[in-house]
């Protein structure tokens, strides 16, 4: 089947998905055009295989979406920042979830040694992480080190996020929660990691990280 017939046929699917979802939900269309309120910001994977409001069982408005390449947040990505400034501070919404998943190509990737063009410059804070664990990581089999260092992204992402000026102020004033999830490909279920922040370490983050107006 070409591309262009697959386009074609997720064309009239749509319009059966809106007829149907008009019937089962017949405020939702008119709800959702007068403007959006999620409770979820989403930071996932690009991968196709982990469409965040189909895996999580909601509808269209309820979650606000930023994906990427091997979910990978660093404090310098514009894009990513811009998305979470607008959630929390416009949408103010209640949930970050940051969702990594099993069989990542960009976490496979980071685990070799290829040169991969410009993915390269993307894939380096994946490899730094690997750097940061690569003594436990070489004592593992291929399928547990991916799964480490999935793990290990998702964590590095929460702990970027608890450095982010807009969420510690949203943190603090009205108590965003902030979630580290795995999704597991082979199996559809969403795993929760333990994100929880040892208290020297909140304070010690608080005092570097926590600015205030002049």
């Amino acid at each position: 089947m070409s591309n262009e017939s697959t386009v074609k046929l997720a064309i009239r699917q749509n319009k059966q998905w809106a007829q149907k979802t008009a019937e089962e939900h017949p405020k939702l269309f008119s709800t959702l055009a007068s403007g959006q309120s999620p409770e979820i910001l989403w930071i996932g994977c690009s991968d196709s295989r982990v469409p965040e409001t189909t895996i999580l069982g909601l509808k269209p408005g309820d979650v606000f979406v930023h994906r990427n390449i091997a979910n990978i947040l660093h404090p310098g990505d514009l894009s990513a920042g811009s998305v979470i400034e607008y959630a929390v501070v416009h949408l103010k919404v209640k949930h970050i979830v940051v969702c990594g998943h099993t069989s990542c190509g960009g976490v496979n990737a980071a685990l070799g040694n290829q040169k991969l063009g410009l993915l390269d410059t993307w894939l380096v804070p994946l490899r730094s992480l690997r750097r940061q664990h690569l003594q436990t990581l070489k004592g593992l089999s291929k399928d547990e080190a991916a799964r480490k260092m999935v793990e290990a992204n998702v964590l590095q992402g929460i702990k970027v996020l608890r450095e982010n000026g807009t969420v510690i102020d949203a943190m603090r004033d009205r108590g965003l929660d902030l979630h580290g999830l795995v999704y597991d490909i082979a199996c559809g279920e969403l795993h929760e990691l333990d994100t929880d922040e040892e208290p020297d370490h909140q304070h010690e983050r608080k005092e570097a990280c926590e600015t205030h107006h002049a």
